[in-house]
């Protein structure tokens, strides 16, 4: 996912000379094709996050289009001041690219995981939320926040996720996917775990249930006509996420139903009010958590024998 987003950044910067790469003190080896094609278009500003988000807001006031690039718990928990006033308070054109989304960095810990970002940013303003889970996601995606003009929080796992959609099928931002079709439930996902999602469905496919698979990856805005009409034909519905259940993906699906009187059972899969417990790799923290495929196949087939 990094890989694909530095391609993209590298095309934009090559057409459009108002694509500007900021990176704090990361990203030093991966970017150095790009350091070396563009030095006038790169600025590294050491350890210093709040300081990269407010040049950027800086640099989009004059016009130019800065991607500010950083672990995404350093952008969403130490610089939410400087987001919060200097790029959505003023509605500025900056792009802010979080890498590392969920428990991405297992063997740092809490303090690397990308957990509650969702939660934080979705509350703020003029800010568009962007979380590709595949590799073409991905590119759609970084070129819309390219194109869109005002604040986007694009949020990336460094994986490298597999490829879910087929060749003809089309990312239309703003519009989740739907990648499999089913009766029995409905599982909204967001982001790389998405991957996880799907060998859970797999393994409830075995069982006989027939589900439906939906990538979200545009959280805001939010499609709420598109899953309010989802939610309606389905009984059962449930949402997965490499985040907090509280503000992220389930937060805001749960608030689309109970705004519009949709009155059934929703179960949101990801972390329960903790933070993720174990280090390792990234996906033996998810299987630490309940997250990993078989570990999110459990706890449906628990929601679909109470429901």
């Amino acid at each position: 996912m990094r890989n694909t987003y530095l391609r993209e950044l590298y095309k934009l910067a090559e057409k459009d000379k108002r694509v500007l790469s900021l990176i704090a003190d990361n990203g030093m080896i991966v970017y150095d094709e790009f350091r070396e094609a563009f030095p006038e278009q790169y600025y590294n500003f050491g350890i210093s996050e709040g300081h990269m988000v407010t040049a950027a807001a800086g640099m989009a006031s004059c016009g130019l289009i800065p991607f500010a690039y950083t672990i995404g718990s350093f952008l969403a928990y130490r610089s939410c001041e400087f987001l919060r006033l200097d790029v959505c308070l003023q509605n500025l054109n900056v792009k802010i690219v979080g890498i590392g989304a969920g428990v991405t960095y297992g063997y740092l810990g809490p303090t690397h995981h990308s957990t509650e970002d969702i939660a934080i940013l979705r509350a703020m303003p003029n800010l568009t939320i962007l979380s590709p889970a595949t590799p073409k996601e991905a590119r759609v995606l970084v070129n819309y926040a390219y194109e869109h003009d005002g604040p986007v929080y694009i949020r990336l796992g460094n994986n490298l996720p597999a490829e879910l959609y087929a060749e003809d099928m089309e990312v239309i931002p703003g519009k989740p996917t739907t990648l499999t079709e089913g009766k029995d439930l409905v599982v909204f996902a967001t982001g790389e775990i998405l991957n996880q999602a799907k060998e859970a469905l797999d393994l409830l496919k075995i069982d006989g249930v027939s589900a439906e698979l939906i990538s979200v990856h545009t959280i805001k805005p939010l499609d709420e006509a598109f899953v309010l009409e989802v939610c309606n034909r389905h009984k059962r519905i449930v949402t997965v996420e490499e985040h907090s259940i509280f503000g992220g993906l389930g937060g805001a699906i749960a608030e689309v139903m109970a705004e519009n009187g949709n009155g059934k059972k929703l179960q949101r899969i990801g972390l329960q009010d903790r933070f993720a417990k174990g280090y390792g790799n990234r996906l033996e923290v998810l299987k630490a958590n309940d997250l990993d495929g078989k570990g999110i196949y459990a706890q449906i087939k628990k929601y679909l024998q109470e429901a």
